[in-house]
């Protein structure tokens, strides 16, 4: 048994969105694997769901994030 508990990294008024929680947190409270940011305001922290959508979407429809297809017809990819 551990006799002191490993803090986390962060700073108060540093904002964190759970993954695992599902919840905004202010500190950080769980690991960083399990969470986003930090953010500037809570209320950054609570849109951290969407903004990771919309950044997605963004990547997925940029053609400069895209390789062009190479294979040549009647042949598999790899």
């Amino acid at each position: 048994m551990a006799l002191f508990k490993k803090r986390t990294a962060g700073k108060p008024g540093e904002w964190f969105y759970c993954l695992e929680h599902k919840k905004v947190e202010e500190g950080p409270e769980c690991p960083a694997k399990d969470r986003f940011g930090p953010y500037v305001t809570r209320q950054e922290a609570q849109h951290a769901m969407e903004t990771a959508a919309e950044r997605n979407l963004q990547w997925e429809t940029d053609p400069k994030w895209h390789d062009k297809d190479t294979t040549q017809p009647g042949e598999e990819g790899t």
